[in-house]
């Protein structure tokens, strides 16, 4: 819940309110304290809904049922929250083109779910004095999946290997 500290009945501190009844009609401005005696004569609660209004908005109903319609409103944001995960596709400098087609068609998959792709290209002994072979690879992939995605961290040398980050294009 965005606001940790929900007032209720006595704790309402304005003069004035808004007033929503249990049914969900405006019952307009009134005092605090003619809220409150409305509230009691239906056996419920005076729930301050949006404190920051002027003047604050009121709802009648039982406090019980409102804390659990928030907790299930915030379990339902929860549930519908994608998180982005970062996915890795290591290969050498001589990949052959059948090995290359099948890693990208793992990033398609990968970008087609929402998460992001990390390519690293791993050098091994004297490929490490031929960084172009790399670079022109990355290039190679960038132009593959140029539709999908958008580079988010160009190629970049990190000691024996090379780097790229791709996220889908959206």
């Amino acid at each position: 819940m965005a606001n940790t500290q929900i007032n209720v009945n006595n704790k309402i501190r304005a003069r004035e309110v808004r007033v929503i009844d249990a049914t969900g009609a405006n019952l307009g401005v009134m005092s605090t304290a003619e809220a409150l005696g409305r509230a009691r004569a239906d056996g419920l609660d005076l729930i301050e809904i949006s404190p920051t209004a002027m003047p604050p908005i009121c709802k009648i109903m039982d406090y019980g049922k409102y804390k659990y319609e928030e907790s299930k409103r915030a379990a339902q944001q929860r549930k519908n929250q994608k998180t982005v995960e970062l996915k890795e596709l290591t290969f050498r400098p001589n990949i052959e083109k059948h090995d290359l087609d099948v890693k990208l068609k793992a990033a398609r998959k990968f970008i087609a779910e929402g998460n992001k792709v990390k390519f690293t290209i791993r050098f091994r002994g004297r490929e490490l004095s031929n960084m172009t072979v790399g670079i022109n690879l990355f290039d190679r992939i960038k132009a593959e999946l140029a539709d999908e995605i958008k580079v988010e961290k160009e190629p970049t040398a990190e000691g024996r290997q090379m780097q790229m980050v791709v996220a889908p294009a959206k």
